[in-house]
């Protein structure tokens, strides 16, 4: 997904700036204990996020920021829980499978029920899949259901009725779901954000209108939000009356506030208005022997994105040279330790450590033994770049887009002063906008080289190679390669009950687009640091999808 989700994406900030705030917490003062042990009782936190949400519409969001706070007040078949454990979410109880693993039946919860006292029905799944896959929507994510549910690549490409989708409501409380294929990860996107269902009544009557403030909203999930105008930076939770499981769920209220420096965070923590605060390199090197430092692995790799095609006419890195030139000019191993320094760690592939493993043997390993990626290679860089002017000319301007926050722009300055020492002629400008501008600039494809990222949708590597298919609506750099679209394609057919043939298909579809198109230069593979009061308990952090979950979290 646009994390940075670019979506993913993966749509996607630099470094996640999440602050957990319980008013009164985090100072070690006698008197701030007491305040934290009597805000404890009125179960109350605070939470800093780094970007505005850009939409509330599940089938619409593309950005973590969404997807996390759709995940508070929205609910699927599955959720994320412990450790990504996957939980019974609305459905009732595990689904009857049919023998060709095709067909899978849920019941749903009798109790459960929209905000506004509706149940929640077969029909609503029906409806929340049936717009996603719409091609009159135009929903970015549609793609998850391609070559997965049956009809939808038909349907996407208008050659079948969306009413064909393989989802029925059989009654009001069974959903019938019906699959091209067989899907190992399936849960995976039972419990994602693009597959939740929405309410086909509601959503008529509020029209355009639907998901852009919290007053155009009904929920299913453990929170309704409140006090969201559609673009604010603040935000609210609140307990759920109407949902199936309230009586577990602890928290009455989580107060959101958008902050993009992190000293801003750490103030708050620091005077013990904040619980928790994600750091950004400065502070993760003051704070590294804090015993209240936690770190937290993720499955989101960024990346610089090369445009070969702006406003109709090609770029500088329509030329494989150029591209190949700028993937090996910039010291990835300095930039984490330097300017992140939060415990990331440097990668040469797309699809992240700790995703997907067959028979033991993780993914990267498996790809860099059958390949050798390109690195920074300060000599290499050079030769492509010599090569390059020879064909576009001895001066090339590129700009380089990114986030305004603090950690987006030293990294944006870091690759600039890198590409530009490294490639004599090259001019880098750097175009630093709100994390809205820059997902619209992005679908746009309004740019040269985009510093981005993308967190995993699902446990399997297609969550982040299915993005650079011919024609996708993630990537947008105008990059097409028959060999790709042939491999990623028989993944989701012909090789599809072959987990061996497909694990291969994998490795030489990253293959093709790193090491021999080099149509993205992938930078490193995330993880945060992070200052937590150990008195916030059970807020789950996940490897993929949302970035938390708040239903089973309390203050101790």
């Amino acid at each position: 997904m646009k994390k940075f989700k670019a979506s993913v994406v993966m749509a996607i900030v630099l470094v996640v700036g999440l602050v957990l705030a319980a008013c009164g917490g985090g100072s070690s003062s006698s008197s701030d204990k007491k305040e934290s042990s009597k805000e404890t009782k009125e179960q109350k936190i605070s939470l800093l996020e780094s970007s505005q949400i850009s939409t509330m519409d599940s089938v619409m969001a593309t950005d973590t920021v969404s997807f996390t706070a759709m995940d508070q007040v929205f609910e699927g078949l599955y959720t994320l829980g412990k450790d990504d454990k996957y939980e019974l979410g609305v459905a009732a109880e595990e689904p009857k499978i049919s023998d060709d693993n095709k067909k899978y039946t849920f019941k749903l919860r009798e109790d459960a029920k929209w905000s506004n006292g509706d149940d929640v029905t077969a029909a609503d799944f029906v409806f929340g899949w049936q717009k996603a896959v719409n091609p009159e929507t135009g929903s970015q994510y549609a793609y998850m259901f391609d070559g997965v549910v049956e009809n939808a690549s038909d349907i996407m490409t208008k050659k079948k009725a969306v009413d064909t989708l393989g989802v029925k409501a059989i009654d009001d409380k069974t959903l019938e779901i019906t699959l091209e294929r067989p899907i190992t990860y399936i849960n995976s996107l039972y419990a994602f954000g693009t597959f939740l269902p929405q309410n086909e009544k509601y959503v008529k009557a509020q029209g355009k209108e639907y998901g852009k403030t919290s007053e155009n909203i009904i929920y299913n999930g453990a929170f309704k939000m409140k006090d969201w105008d559609g673009s604010g930076d603040t935000w609210e939770y609140v307990k759920n009356d109407k949902y199936w499981d309230a009586k577990n769920v602890k928290l009455e209220s989580a107060k959101i506030n958008v902050v993009k420096q992190p000293s801003t965070g750490i103030n708050l923590y620091t005077k013990g208005e904040a619980d928790a605060v994600t750091l950004s390199a400065e502070y993760a090197k003051q704070y590294a022997n804090d015993k209240n430092r936690i770190s937290v692995p993720q499955a989101s790799v960024f990346y610089l994105k090369f445009n070969q095609k702006r406003d109709g006419k090609e770029t500088a890195l329509a030329n494989k040279n150029v591209r190949t030139a700028v993937a090996q000019a910039f010291d990835k191993e300095a930039y984490v330790k330097n300017i992140l320094a939060n415990g990331s760690v440097a990668t040469d592939q797309e699809v992240p450590e700790g995703l997907a493993t067959l028979e033991g043997e993780d993914f990267t390993k498996a790809a860099a033994s059958a390949n050798d990626y390109l690195t920074y290679d300060v000599k290499a860089a050079q030769k492509a770049w010599e090569a390059a002017k020879k064909e576009v000319g001895d001066k090339v301007t590129l700009e380089l887009l990114s986030d305004d926050t603090d950690n987006a722009k030293s990294s944006s300055q870091y690759m600039k002063d890198q590409l530009e020492k490294n490639l004599p002629g090259l001019t880098v400008s750097l175009k630093n906008v709100p994390f809205n501008n820059r997902v619209d600039l992005d679908s746009k494809s309004d740019f040269d080289i985009e510093l981005s990222g993308w967190g995993a949708d699902f446990q399997d590597p297609m969550t982040f190679l299915d993005l650079y298919v011919t024609g996708g609506t993630n990537a947008n750099i105008n990059y097409s390669n028959k060999e790709y679209d042939a491999l990623i394609t028989a993944n989701k057919t012909t090789d599809a009950a072959d987990p061996a043939k497909r694990w291969d298909n994998f490795i030489k579809a990253q293959n093709i687009l790193i090491n021999e198109d080099v149509a993205i230069a992938p930078i490193y593979q995330r993880s945060l640091s992070i200052l937590q009061n150990p008195d916030i308990k059970d807020m789950y952090r996940h490897n993929f999808g949302a970035d938390y979950s708040l239903k089973a979290a309390y203050v101790k």
